[in-house]
């Protein structure tokens, strides 16, 4: 089974593609003879980029480590383990469950068929609450890699900024001794040294600053120093050296009732929601395709994305902060639907995972805002206390960035609104709501942005907002399915949009970027067909009104340098 990726489409065996349950991996591999001596200096650590959804590891037979979640990263010191054994394969075993139940994230449930007059004895399904395929499988890199026995552990960095000066806050956690020094410099993209340091934490002034800018706000988005953090200590009679590099990008975010700062610029949010979905690959992480999104945001305007609905790859978001691209960063949080999912035990994962979280992406500058659930059912009583007490643990934990979570319930009864910094609303009038009327989606909508501005007074994005189209069926007038009917859709939404973004609407991110893979029903053809490109990203029609739309919003914008202005007006 090819690492990584996901095993459901792998093989010709149909009782694969919907497995639930235990898989097994193993793989033998040499390590290096060095790492393989007894030494005392020397950490071999095994990393899983992520695993879904509940893993067991063993190394030469010995249990190392366990993980409950998918999508995030967990490793293991596995020296003690193989060292003292040169010449040794080492065999990396991983059990893998990939069942749902109330209390994982996301949740779900296992349902027991009884009536042996319509199913075999013991037969069950896995019942979930969201619309994309649960796949399954180790579906990001897995390494191995060594530091000294006393090591940089965790870098935490902070940025404030005013217009000739800014100031990066840094704190740096050294695990294996109490005793050691630390050094800090900061390069500019020329290498030049701009600000150096010392010690566990402290500031680094720097003067006159490239700011980090999204996609399309600056001629020159994306902006990043390089933070490098040297270590040495004195262990077991030896100097021990330990150096990380870590990317900075110096930018400012803040919200007010009306607007999204970056920078203390308005932001205007006009992007995608994506998936981490392809042929063949499932979920597993593939740079190529990777690769061709970022070429497709970037030919389609698009300035921002949200991780719809769990942690993308660590890569993916190394991309988003090299080109600009704005993320709202969602944890697994999608399909609470349950009561019994918003238990203690639900919470006390849930707040588990915000950790995991935060801790990979807190010093990304393309993070801009946390969102910590999709749809919940938060009109439910429980949802008040739930909701309050994961934001408020997310705001601990990074004071620096807004949170949210994006709502599909009616603004009167949704109890964790209040507790959120920015609306997120999605919305599907004239599809799941009145189908085949668009007619009815500019009072529709519009209403749904004066009530949610009413009560609380908060900017909004329109989170989600789509139509399924199948590639090439075309009607006139347009019908549901038609690539006409999403685009007709698409600009009623945006008549209201253009409306409401002059007052307190501060995004759109269209429901989706391109076509996923969804369990087998009976309004799915192969999958979700909301995407504006198909699973194999080509475009369809939607596209090139988006790509109309977004340049021109870009083109508006009074930050927009010249060369970018130019650009805009060719490609319309």
């Amino acid at each position: 089974m090819p690492v990584p990726a996901s095993f459901n489409d792998i093989t010709q065996d149909p009782s694969l593609e919907n497995y639930i349950g235990w898989v097994w991996y193993e793989k033998e591999v040499l390590l290096p003879l060095r790492w393989l001596q007894d030494d005392l200096n020397t950490r071999v650590v095994l990393r899983f980029g992520s695993a879904h959804y509940y893993s067991i590891v063993w190394v030469n037979g010995v249990q190392v480590m366990e993980h409950e979640g998918g999508h995030l990263p967990f490793e293991a010191d596995i020296s003690s383990v193989i060292q003292g054994s040169p010449g040794i394969p080492c065999r990396i075993t991983v059990a893998l469950n990939n069942t749902l139940t109330p209390h994982t994230l996301p949740p779900g449930s296992i349902q027991y068929m009884n009536d042996k007059t319509r199913y075999p004895k013991n037969y069950f399904v896995q019942n979930i609450r969201f619309d994309f395929f649960n796949y399954a499988g180790i579906h990001r890199p897995v390494v191995l890699y060594t530091t000294p026995s006393v090591y940089i552990d965790d870098i935490t960095v902070t940025t404030t900024s005013s217009e000739s000066v800014a100031m990066v806050q840094y704190q740096v956690s050294v695990v294996g001794s109490t005793l050691y020094s630390l050094s800090l410099s900061l390069r500019d993209q020329e290498g030049k040294v701009v600000a150096t340091g010392d010690g566990p934490a402290g500031e680094l002034k720097v003067l006159n600053p490239n700011l980090w800018w999204p996609y399309l706000m600056h001629e020159n988005p994306g902006y990043r120093y390089s933070l490098e953090v040297k270590m040495q200590a004195q262990a077991n009679g030896a100097l021990l050296e330990d150096v990380y590099t870590l990317p900075v990008g110096i930018r400012t975010v803040h919200v007010t009732s009306t607007q999204f700062l970056i920078n203390g610029r308005p932001f205007y949010f006009h992007g995608v929601n994506k998936h981490e979905d392809a042929d063949i690959r499932g979920k597993g992480f593939d740079w190529p395709l990777v690769v061709k999104d970022f070429n497709l945001l970037r030919w389609l305007g698009a300035n921002s994305f949200r991780t719809s609905h769990y942690p993308y790859a660590e890569e993916i978001m190394d991309l988003c902060d090299a080109y600009g691209i704005v993320v709202i960063d969602e944890c697994p949080g999608v399909g609470i639907k349950m009561s019994e999912s918003f238990g203690n035990k639900s919470l006390q994962h849930h707040l588990v995972v915000m950790e995991e979280l935060i801790r990979r992406d807190k010093n990304r500058p393309s993070v801009v805002m946390w969102s910590v659930a999709n749809e919940p059912a938060s009109e439910l009583p429980p949802a008040g206390y739930y909701f309050k007490t994961v934001i408020a643990h997310t705001k601990a934990l990074d004071p620096s960035r807004p949170v949210t979570f994006v709502t599909d319930a009616n603004y009167a009864l949704d109890h964790g609104a209040p507790y959120v910094d920015v609306i997120c609303v999605n919305s599907y009038f004239s599809w799941y709501h009145d189908p085949g009327h668009l007619e009815v989606i500019p009072l529709q909508l519009t209403t749904q942005f004066e009530n949610w501005y009413k009560t609380y007074q908060k900017p909004i994005i329109q989170s989600e907002y789509g139509a399924d189209s199948v590639p090439g069926l075309h009607s006139d007038p347009p019908l549901m399915f038609s690539e006409e009917y999403q685009k007709a859709m698409l600009r009623e939404y945006h008549s209201v949009f253009d409306k409401k973004r002059k007052e307190y609407v501060i995004g759109e991110l269209i429901w989706n970027f391109a076509d996923f893979m969804t369990n087998q029903g009976t309004t799915r053809v192969l999958g979700n067909k909301k995407g504006i490109f198909t699973r194999q990203r080509q475009p369809k029609s939607a596209a090139f009104v988006l790509r109309e739309r977004y340049w021109k919003i870009a083109n508006e914008s009074s930050c927009l340098p010249p060369i970018i202005k130019s650009h805009a007006l060719f490609l319309k």
